[in-house]
Protein backbone atom coordinates (compact mmCIF):
# COMPACT_ATOMS: atom_id res chain seq x y z
CA UNK A 1 0.00 0.00 0.00
CA UNK A 2 2.98 2.21 0.46
CA UNK A 3 4.42 1.86 -2.87
CA UNK A 4 0.71 2.93 -4.34
CA UNK A 5 0.35 5.60 -1.99
CA UNK A 6 3.54 6.58 -3.46
CA UNK A 7 3.14 6.42 -7.03
CA UNK A 8 -0.18 7.92 -6.58
CA UNK A 9 1.15 11.04 -4.58
CA UNK A 10 4.48 11.16 -6.75
CA UNK A 11 3.22 10.56 -10.28
CA UNK A 12 -0.52 12.25 -9.82
CA UNK A 13 -1.15 14.23 -7.05
CA UNK A 14 1.63 16.15 -6.96
CA UNK A 15 1.65 17.00 -10.40
CA UNK A 16 -1.66 18.10 -10.99
CA UNK A 17 -1.15 20.22 -7.82
CA UNK A 18 1.99 21.36 -9.65
CA UNK A 19 0.18 22.39 -13.05
CA UNK A 20 -2.44 24.53 -11.49
CA UNK A 21 -0.30 26.59 -9.27
CA UNK A 22 1.67 26.65 -12.57
CA UNK A 23 -1.35 27.93 -15.09
CA UNK A 24 -2.18 29.95 -11.77
CA UNK A 25 0.59 31.95 -11.96
CA UNK A 26 0.84 32.19 -16.10
CA UNK A 27 -2.67 33.76 -16.01
CA UNK A 28 -2.97 37.09 -16.15
CA UNK A 29 -4.96 38.34 -13.27
CA UNK A 30 -4.09 35.11 -11.18
CA UNK A 31 -7.89 33.14 -12.26
CA UNK A 32 -7.94 30.19 -10.77
CA UNK A 33 -11.01 28.91 -12.71
CA UNK A 34 -8.94 29.09 -16.21
CA UNK A 35 -5.98 27.48 -14.57
CA UNK A 36 -8.44 24.64 -13.78
CA UNK A 37 -10.04 24.79 -17.56
CA UNK A 38 -6.17 24.76 -18.95
CA UNK A 39 -5.21 21.88 -16.64
CA UNK A 40 -8.32 19.92 -17.65
CA UNK A 41 -7.13 20.58 -21.52
CA UNK A 42 -3.75 19.64 -20.81
CA UNK A 43 -4.89 16.04 -19.21
CA UNK A 44 -7.58 15.82 -22.47
CA UNK A 45 -4.37 16.15 -24.80
CA UNK A 46 -2.55 13.60 -22.54
CA UNK A 47 -5.36 11.19 -22.64
CA UNK A 48 -5.94 12.01 -26.52
CA UNK A 49 -4.39 8.68 -27.89
CA UNK A 50 -6.49 6.54 -25.28
CA UNK A 51 -9.73 8.54 -25.85
CA UNK A 52 -9.47 8.31 -29.62
CA UNK A 53 -9.13 4.12 -29.20
CA UNK A 54 -11.79 4.32 -27.33
CA UNK A 55 -14.03 6.47 -29.67
CA UNK A 56 -12.44 4.40 -32.52
CA UNK A 57 -13.64 0.77 -30.71
CA UNK A 58 -17.16 1.77 -29.29
CA UNK A 59 -17.87 3.02 -33.48
CA UNK A 60 -16.38 -0.52 -34.53
CA UNK A 61 -18.76 -2.12 -31.90
CA UNK A 62 -21.56 -0.29 -33.55
CA UNK A 63 -21.04 -1.01 -36.62
CA UNK A 64 -20.63 -4.95 -36.00
CA UNK A 65 -23.86 -4.73 -33.88
CA UNK A 66 -25.78 -6.59 -36.82
CA UNK A 67 -23.66 -9.04 -37.02
CA UNK A 68 -23.26 -9.47 -33.08
CA UNK A 69 -27.21 -9.92 -33.56
CA UNK A 70 -26.89 -12.40 -36.33
CA UNK A 71 -24.49 -14.57 -33.70
CA UNK A 72 -27.20 -14.53 -31.14
CA UNK A 73 -30.19 -15.90 -33.30
CA UNK A 74 -27.51 -18.26 -34.82
CA UNK A 75 -26.17 -19.87 -31.74
CA UNK A 76 -28.06 -20.84 -28.73
CA UNK A 77 -25.59 -22.06 -26.96
CA UNK A 78 -24.28 -19.45 -24.73
CA UNK A 79 -20.88 -20.45 -24.88
CA UNK A 80 -20.90 -21.06 -28.92
CA UNK A 81 -22.23 -17.54 -28.88
CA UNK A 82 -19.24 -16.02 -27.07
CA UNK A 83 -16.63 -17.76 -28.93
CA UNK A 84 -17.88 -16.15 -32.14
CA UNK A 85 -18.57 -13.04 -30.43
CA UNK A 86 -14.78 -12.95 -29.55
CA UNK A 87 -13.49 -14.47 -33.04
CA UNK A 88 -15.44 -11.18 -34.67
CA UNK A 89 -14.22 -9.07 -32.37
CA UNK A 90 -10.27 -10.36 -32.98
CA UNK A 91 -11.44 -10.06 -36.71
CA UNK A 92 -12.24 -6.58 -36.36
CA UNK A 93 -9.57 -5.93 -33.83
CA UNK A 94 -12.05 -4.65 -31.38
CA UNK A 95 -11.95 -4.54 -27.63
CA UNK A 96 -15.55 -4.60 -26.07
CA UNK A 97 -14.05 -2.71 -23.10
CA UNK A 98 -11.53 -0.12 -24.48
CA UNK A 99 -13.93 2.16 -24.77
CA UNK A 100 -14.65 1.96 -20.88
CA UNK A 101 -10.53 2.68 -20.38
CA UNK A 102 -10.83 6.61 -20.54
CA UNK A 103 -13.45 7.19 -18.09
CA UNK A 104 -11.77 4.48 -15.56
CA UNK A 105 -8.60 6.81 -15.72
CA UNK A 106 -10.49 9.69 -15.17
CA UNK A 107 -11.69 8.24 -11.75
CA UNK A 108 -8.05 8.79 -9.93
CA UNK A 109 -7.09 11.97 -11.78
CA UNK A 110 -10.95 13.09 -10.26
CA UNK A 111 -9.64 11.83 -6.56
CA UNK A 112 -6.30 13.63 -6.99
CA UNK A 113 -8.31 16.60 -7.97
CA UNK A 114 -9.95 16.87 -5.12
CA UNK A 115 -7.58 16.23 -2.96
CA UNK A 116 -5.92 19.15 -4.71
CA UNK A 117 -8.57 21.54 -4.29
CA UNK A 118 -8.86 20.75 -0.53
CA UNK A 119 -5.08 21.15 -0.02
CA UNK A 120 -4.66 24.12 -2.30
CA UNK A 121 -6.47 26.65 -0.05
CA UNK A 122 -3.72 26.11 2.86
CA UNK A 123 -1.01 27.73 2.38
CA UNK A 124 1.03 25.23 3.67
CA UNK A 125 0.51 22.26 1.04
CA UNK A 126 2.41 25.14 -1.46
CA UNK A 127 5.53 23.34 0.35
CA UNK A 128 4.64 20.28 -2.44
CA UNK A 129 5.28 22.69 -5.16
CA UNK A 130 8.45 21.42 -7.27
CA UNK A 131 11.30 24.16 -6.93
CA UNK A 132 11.02 25.77 -10.30
CA UNK A 133 7.18 26.54 -9.59
CA UNK A 134 6.71 29.83 -8.43
CA UNK A 135 5.27 30.13 -5.07
CA UNK A 136 2.46 32.19 -5.00
CA UNK A 137 2.04 33.09 -0.99
CA UNK A 138 -1.74 31.97 -1.43
CA UNK A 139 -4.49 31.24 -4.02
CA UNK A 140 -7.18 33.07 -4.91
CA UNK A 141 -10.15 30.04 -5.52
CA UNK A 142 -12.39 32.36 -7.67
CA UNK A 143 -13.87 32.27 -11.06
CA UNK A 144 -14.00 34.92 -13.49
CA UNK A 145 -14.16 37.16 -9.97
CA UNK A 146 -17.26 35.37 -9.59
CA UNK A 147 -17.60 31.90 -8.37
CA UNK A 148 -15.61 30.65 -5.16
CA UNK A 149 -14.43 27.35 -6.67
CA UNK A 150 -13.22 26.16 -2.76
CA UNK A 151 -17.10 25.71 -2.27
CA UNK A 152 -20.11 24.52 -4.02
CA UNK A 153 -21.71 25.79 -6.75
CA UNK A 154 -25.62 25.16 -7.91
CA UNK A 155 -24.30 27.28 -11.33
CA UNK A 156 -21.60 24.80 -11.90
CA UNK A 157 -22.96 21.44 -11.08
CA UNK A 158 -25.87 22.14 -13.29
CA UNK A 159 -23.78 23.22 -15.99
CA UNK A 160 -21.36 19.72 -15.59
CA UNK A 161 -24.90 18.02 -15.55
CA UNK A 162 -25.97 19.61 -18.93
CA UNK A 163 -22.78 19.17 -20.80
CA UNK A 164 -22.98 15.67 -19.93
CA UNK A 165 -26.79 15.58 -20.76
CA UNK A 166 -25.45 16.48 -24.26
CA UNK A 167 -22.28 14.21 -24.52
CA UNK A 168 -24.81 11.53 -23.63
CA UNK A 169 -27.48 12.49 -26.30
CA UNK A 170 -24.47 12.72 -29.15
CA UNK A 171 -23.51 8.87 -27.88
CA UNK A 172 -26.22 7.17 -27.39
CA UNK A 173 -27.92 8.47 -30.47
CA UNK A 174 -25.83 6.58 -32.73
CA UNK A 175 -25.68 3.40 -30.11
CA UNK A 176 -29.47 3.96 -30.90
CA UNK A 177 -29.28 4.00 -34.42
CA UNK A 178 -27.34 0.58 -34.60
CA UNK A 179 -29.78 -1.47 -32.45
CA UNK A 180 -31.87 -3.34 -34.71
CA UNK A 181 -34.60 -5.22 -34.41
CA UNK A 182 -38.18 -5.23 -32.63
CA UNK A 183 -37.66 -8.21 -30.53
CA UNK A 184 -37.93 -7.60 -26.31
CA UNK A 185 -34.03 -7.57 -25.87
CA UNK A 186 -33.49 -5.10 -28.52
CA UNK A 187 -36.58 -2.64 -27.11
CA UNK A 188 -34.83 -2.77 -23.83
CA UNK A 189 -31.60 -1.83 -24.68
CA UNK A 190 -33.26 1.46 -26.21
CA UNK A 191 -35.40 2.10 -23.03
CA UNK A 192 -31.90 1.99 -20.96
CA UNK A 193 -30.08 4.32 -23.51
CA UNK A 194 -32.94 6.88 -23.51
CA UNK A 195 -33.20 6.83 -19.21
CA UNK A 196 -28.77 7.00 -19.14
CA UNK A 197 -28.97 10.27 -21.42
CA UNK A 198 -31.33 11.67 -18.31
CA UNK A 199 -29.91 9.72 -15.51
CA UNK A 200 -26.67 9.99 -15.60
CA UNK A 201 -26.72 13.98 -15.97
CA UNK A 202 -29.34 14.44 -12.58
CA UNK A 203 -26.65 11.83 -10.91
CA UNK A 204 -23.85 14.04 -12.23
CA UNK A 205 -25.59 17.22 -10.87
CA UNK A 206 -26.76 15.75 -7.42
CA UNK A 207 -22.82 14.69 -6.55
CA UNK A 208 -21.50 18.07 -7.82
CA UNK A 209 -24.15 20.14 -5.47
CA UNK A 210 -21.86 18.24 -2.77
CA UNK A 211 -18.22 18.74 -3.96
CA UNK A 212 -16.14 21.90 -3.88
CA UNK A 213 -17.03 23.96 -7.65
CA UNK A 214 -13.76 23.04 -9.23
CA UNK A 215 -14.83 19.69 -9.64
CA UNK A 216 -17.68 20.11 -11.42
CA UNK A 217 -15.46 23.17 -13.53
CA UNK A 218 -13.18 20.37 -14.20
CA UNK A 219 -15.90 17.91 -15.36
CA UNK A 220 -17.96 20.43 -17.38
CA UNK A 221 -14.93 21.24 -18.99
CA UNK A 222 -13.56 17.59 -19.59
CA UNK A 223 -16.90 16.90 -20.75
CA UNK A 224 -17.06 19.35 -23.78
CA UNK A 225 -13.79 18.97 -24.64
CA UNK A 226 -14.48 15.01 -24.89
CA UNK A 227 -17.53 16.25 -27.36
CA UNK A 228 -14.76 17.94 -29.28
CA UNK A 229 -12.63 15.32 -29.49
CA UNK A 230 -15.58 12.76 -30.38
CA UNK A 231 -16.90 14.75 -33.33
CA UNK A 232 -13.25 15.26 -34.96
CA UNK A 233 -12.84 11.50 -35.06
CA UNK A 234 -15.71 10.46 -36.03
CA UNK A 235 -15.51 13.50 -39.09
CA UNK A 236 -11.92 12.11 -39.81
CA UNK A 237 -12.87 8.58 -39.75
CA UNK A 238 -16.01 9.18 -41.74
CA UNK A 239 -13.39 11.11 -44.45
CA UNK A 240 -11.28 8.02 -44.24
CA UNK A 241 -14.11 5.99 -45.61
CA UNK A 242 -15.30 7.95 -48.03
CA UNK A 243 -11.93 7.94 -49.49
CA UNK A 244 -11.83 4.21 -49.07
CA UNK A 245 -14.67 4.49 -51.26
CA UNK A 246 -13.76 6.22 -53.63
CA UNK A 247 -10.43 4.73 -54.47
Amino acid sequence: MEIISLIYNKGLYQPLFNSIVFFYNLIPGHDFGLAIILVTLLIRIILFPLSRQGIKSRKALEEIQPKLKEIQKKYGDKKEQAAQMMNLYKEHKVSPVSGCLPLLIQLPIIIALYRAFIQVISPSSLALLYPFIKNPGSLNTSFLGMIDLAVPSAILAVIAGVSQFFQSKIMFKTSSSMIGGADRAAGIQKTMNRQMIYFMPLITIFIALKLPAGLPLYWAASTLFGIGEYLLVNKKNEKRRANQKDN
